[in-house]
Parts: structure tokens; C-alpha cells; sequence
């Protein structure tokens, strides 16, 4: 078997093609329950409800440990249990996946813990976990015919589209709030696509994209295709089982933006013990979230179902989305499986940025200081087991996020060039 803490090389072009056929046989209602064609559709006509991926439970069942493991060293290990991808020839891929498992005993020390994962997505090709599902999702794109992919995104998304665009040789469309983070923009305009700034923020896009949806026949990865795109996720909480020996954490904590990653990375620990892939152990989940954008944190909070928009004002602008299309199913996973869901202010998003990249090496961005933020939270609150196994999801690289550390992210010390001027500033002392 593969070390589990380490990245893999990407798929290779030789990489022989497994035999694997599409499991995806529909689309289905997660309310009411309607069945439906595998379309470009993501709302239920019935009841208006999202539409998720229908699968064949006998094609699932063919998927074993052994056939995953000989597969690539990126997401499409896991082709066998995935919506789209199956012809190699028509697989949208730029090596996403098998990113790091890393233990953080220094991270664990400091918090009291006893076991402790970092699930590092920042080493992905556009430095976080979009890469996942954009790659499935444009995969399906192709599939069903699309020369065009577009998005509504806080900016990690839109970098992912575009050069997944670019390398597949697909437009693409990417609509972004007008103060998205300039590293996010550069980062996203450099790939060639299209990229429109939009005055307001991330729901304000969001729906102009499903106007959009309604006028042009492009692909629009959360929105019309959004049933592919989101099983892309699940990879992420495969890839941990598989990482951690083919056996599920005991805790995990989720950034939430739309909620998504949460019941995805969920949906993951439970199709592999249904499948016999894993022992079926319990696991809780815990969702992070800023205090400047909490509409699911303040439900759970509450102790109600209903998620009420917000209008976002944080620093993690990755994770501003004011009216969380997954909100109510993330609400569900955590009260199911006895986890919580909380929030943290600005201040400790960017105390968790610089304590997780002073005790691990690894610069999250501002959602993955939300992340570490919220563990500690968790912890001081008595919510989360500091004796568990636990794995947190630092979703994307600090890189794209400086802007809130310009200020506190200098020098040590700016001195003249000279032995005695370092000695006088005492940087020489233990």
C-alpha cells in the first residue's frame, strides 16, 4: 500500500485506463424524492428542492479496495464511485487529489489533544480543494456536450474553472464580487477565460448566474451541473479513510460556505461502509464557520431548521456566502452524527492562521483559519473530544489570503548590515 502521508505524482498520460463503467444512472430529489435523467439540471420541478446524483448499487458494488489502489495518484483513483470521468479521453484533469494527510502533533500539544490530521488541500494544481470538484464537474460538462463552463464564485472556484478551462481546451466564464482578493483575481485573470467583476457580493452573483443558466448554453458548475460538481467533494473524505489505513476518524471539523463540502465529505464515510470498504464506526462532524457570515452556525445555535440569509462581512471571504444552498442538509449531518456547528470572530480566524502555520508549517488561507479557530473553540467549549482521532480540512493556500495579514507579517526586525547591529537587536539570543 502508499505511504499515506505523502502527495503522490499526478496521473500520468501512459496511466492505463481501469475498466470501470459510470455508476450515475439519474438524478434524484433529496426532499421529495423525484427521479429524473442525468441532465444539466440541479432543482426539482416538483418541489423545488436540489437535485443529487442517483447511483446503480450493483455498479458501486464492483468497487473494492484493490481496484482503488491501483488506480492514478489523484482523485481518479475513485473513478468507479464518481458521476463522470470514466472515459479517460473526455476526463477534465489537471492531478487533483491524494493530497497530504499530515499529522500535527505540535498543533495537537498545544491545544491538548491526543490525535490530530491536517487534510492539506492547499497542494492541489490551483492551491485548494475546488479543484476536486471542478474537475469532475467539467469532466461532465464535456460529457454532455458544453464548449463553455462558467461559475459564481468567492474566488477559489474561478481560478479552478479557468485553468481547468484552459487545459482542456473549453471556455470558460467565471462572475466574481468586484473586491474579491487581488491575489484571487490576478490568479484567475492570468489563465486567459473571462472573468467579470460583479458590483456586490457573493449571492448577488450567484444569481445573476442563474438568470444566466436560464439564457446561454454554457455549463454552469454550481448551478446547472451543480449535482456532478458537488460529488466531487466527496473524494475528500474517501481519501482520509483511505489515508488513514481504510478506516474512518473518529471527529472531523469542515469549513462551510455553502454547506456542501460538510454532507459530501459525510456522504463519503457512509457509502464506504456500506460498501464494506470501511468498518461502519461512528464518526461526529463539526461544521466552522466566521462570525461575519454564520447563517448556519446561528441555526444551530437556535436549534432551528430554517438557515437565514446573512449579509457576509468577514475577513474569509472563501467562505462569504450568505444564503448556503446546503445549509439545512449541513444542519442535519452534525445534529445526526452529535457533532456542532460554530462560529469565530476575524481576530481568532487570523490568530488560527498563524498558530496553524507556526505549529505545522502549513499556511492556510482564511478559511482554514476558521478551521483551526473553530477546533479551538470546540475544545474550550467541551464540544469536541480532545481524546478522539480528529482530522481538520485546511481547504485552500494562505497565499491567496495575505491581505489581512499585510500588517502583522513583516520583519522581525529591519537592521543595518553589520554584526554588531544584530547583536544590539538581540536576534541572537536563545
Amino acid at each position: 500500500m502508499r505511504s499515506f502521508f505523502m502527495t503522490l505524482a499526478p496521473e500520468r498520460a501512459d496511466t492505463p485506463a481501469l475498466d470501470v463503467a459510470n455508476p450515475a444512472v439519474g438524478l434524484s430529489c433529496r426532499h421529495c424524492g423525484a427521479t429524473y435523467p442525468l441532465s444539466p439540471s440541479h432543482v426539482c420541478v416538483e418541489c423545488f428542492a436540489p437535485l443529487e446524483i442517483s447511483y446503480d448499487p450493483d455498479l458501486l458494488g464492483r468497487v473494492t479496495r484493490e481496484s482503488i489502489e491501483r488506480g492514478p495518484a489523484n482523485l481518479w483513483r475513485y473513478v468507479g464511485l464518481l458521476p463522470a470521468g470514466h472515459d479517460p479521453a473526455r476526463r477534465v484533469s489537471l492531478g487533483a487529489g491524494w493530497t497530504p494527510l499530515r499529522p500535527a502533533p505540535r498543533l495537537a500539544a498545544e491545544l491538548g489533544m491526543k490525535t490530530l490530521y491536517v487534510k492539506d488541500d492547499s497542494a492541489n494544481p490551483t492551491h485548494s480543494f475546488k479543484d476536486r470538484v471542478v474537475s469532475v464537474a467539467l469532466s461532465a460538462a464535456r460529457e454532455l456536450g458544453f464548449t463553455t463552463v462558467a461559475c459564481a464564485s468567492t474566488g477559489n472556484l474561478a481560478q479552478s474553472v479557468a485553468a481547468h478551462a484552459a487545459g482542456a481546451g473549453l471556455r470558460s466564464v467565471v462572475l466574481v464580487p468586484h473586491d474579491l482578493e487581488a491575489g484571487k483575481t490576478v490568479s484567475t485573470g492570468v489563465y486567459g477565460g473571462t472573468l467579470v467583476a460583479i458590483q456586490g457580493n457573493y449571492d448577488d452573483v450567484n444569481r445573476l448566474c442563474s438568470e444566466l443558466a436560464g439564457e446561454y448554453e454554457w455549463a454552469f458548475v454550481n448551478v446547472n451541473v451543480r449535482p456532478f460538481y458537488a460529488e466531487g467533494s466527496k473524494t475528500l473524505g474517501y481519501e482520509v479513510a483511505e489515508q488513514l489505513g481504510w478506516r474512518l476518524p473518529e471527529q472531523v471539523v469542515v469549513p462551510i460556505a455553502s454547506g456542501s463540502l460538510l454532507t459530501k465529505v459525510d456522504k463519503a464515510f457512509g457509502e464506504l461502509g456500506k460498501l464494506g470498504l470501511v468498518e461502519p464506526t461512528p464518526y461526529r462532524v463539526f461544521g466552522a464557520q466566521a462570525a461575519g457570515c454564520n447563517p448556519v452556525a446561528a441555526a444551530f445555535a437556535r436549534g432551528v431548521d430554517t438557515v437565514a440569509p446573512v449579509r457576509p462581512s468577514t475577513i474569509a471571504k472563501s467562505l462569504s456566502i450568505g444564503n448556503p444552498a446546503d445549509g439545512p442538509y449541513a444542519l442535519d449531518v452534525a445534529r445526526r452524527t452529535g457533532g456542532a456547528i460554530t462560529d469565530v470572530s476575524d481576530d481568532e480566524i487570523l490568530e488560527g492562521m498563524r498558530l496553524l502555520a507556526r505549529t505545522e508549517g502549513i499556511f492556510g488561507e482564511t478559511a482554514g483559519g476558521v478551521t483551526v479557530a473553530n477546533l479551538r473553540r470546540l475544545l474550550r467549549e467541551g464540544l469536541l473530544d480532545p481524546a478522539a482521532e480528529t482530522v481538520i480540512y485546511n481547504t485552500g493556500d494562505g497565499l491567496k489570503t495575505l491581505d489581512p495579514l499585510v500588517e502583522t507579517g513583516g520583519p522581525t526586525a529591519t537592521i543595518k548590515p553589520s554584526l554588531r547591529a544584530f547583536e544590539a537587536a538581540g536576534l541572537g539570543d536563545d
